[in-house]
């Protein structure tokens, strides 16, 4: 049903409604209106909160895209573009794919790498110069046309979680995903219920499975953030996409809030 769905909404444009003040319980609603940044905010490093540097973020025509066209290098411009709610417990769904070459002086291991970032800290809480918000990121990785690479994976910027019972500390866990190869959209979804369980979906299967997200004590924004709150525990936050040099485009970006289980 939501294959067809997308494909009625990609074909049929951007709505003209104005969004939602808020998620609805049990309704999909858009984040991205398909036309502009209308509730996105970018923070790049090294630049001020809402400098869309060198037109790094761009709309239209249903689609959100990460831009390199404009840059000499990379030079560690880290970006992520964060939607305006505070979310805890709900569902988000999108489509994604890579295209193009990766920016001058990206990383290596940025080569068709981005991410959905969940449970974000308010991006006016990042330091100028900070690459990576404190977050529970859904890394999603394209393949190289050889070798396996999965999506759909687990890192944890600034934050640990429980999985298997046991407290986890390694900062980037592989999913059970197949490997995407070449340009072609594909299908990604989180599940999020508050500090309980996080479920990652790639073209409609589970992925990878986990809770109890926390902050890292031993990382000093996450520090930062716990001097303010007191409690190490994650229950809510941002959502934002990322830019880390390699160009990429999301659409069909939706969200549903979930009711207590």
């Amino acid at each position: 049903a939501w294959a067809v769905a997308a494909v009625i909404l990609a074909a049929a444009g951007p709505s003209c409604a104005p969004a939602p003040a808020k998620p609805v319980e049990g309704k999909w609603i858009r984040l991205f209106n398909g036309r502009d940044l209308a509730g996105w905010t970018a923070k790049i490093a090294d630049r001020e909160l809402g400098d869309n540097y060198l037109d790094t973020f761009r709309a239209g025509n249903g689609v959100l895209r990460v831009c390199y066209d404009k840059y000499q290098s990379f030079d560690g411009k880290f970006g992520h573009i964060f939607h305006d709610w505070k979310l805890s417990s709900y569902r988000l769904r999108l489509e994604y794919r890579f295209t193009g070459e990766q920016a001058p002086g990206g990383p290596g291991w940025a080569f068709r790498n981005s991410g959905i970032m969940i449970h974000c800290q308010h991006p006016k809480s990042m330091r100028r110069d900070q690459a990576f918000p404190v977050c529970l990121e859904v890394q999603l990785l394209g393949g190289d046309g050889k070798n396996e690479r999965t999506t759909g994976n687990l890192c944890t910027p600034g934050m640990h979680v429980v999985m298997n019972g046991a407290l986890e500390t390694t900062h980037c866990i592989s999913a059970r995903s197949k490997t995407y190869h070449g340009d072609r959209w594909v299908r990604a979804e989180v599940e999020v219920r508050g500090g309980r369980v996080i479920r990652h979906f790639i073209e409609g299967e589970p992925v990878i499975e986990y809770e109890q997200p926390q902050l890292d004590e031993g990382d000093a924004d996450a520090r930062n953030l716990l001097r303010e709150r007191g409690n190490k525990e994650v229950t809510e936050g941002y959502i934002s996409l990322q830019a880390e040099s390699h160009p990429v485009e999301f659409r069909n970006i939706e969200v549903m809030a979930l009711g207590a289980e």
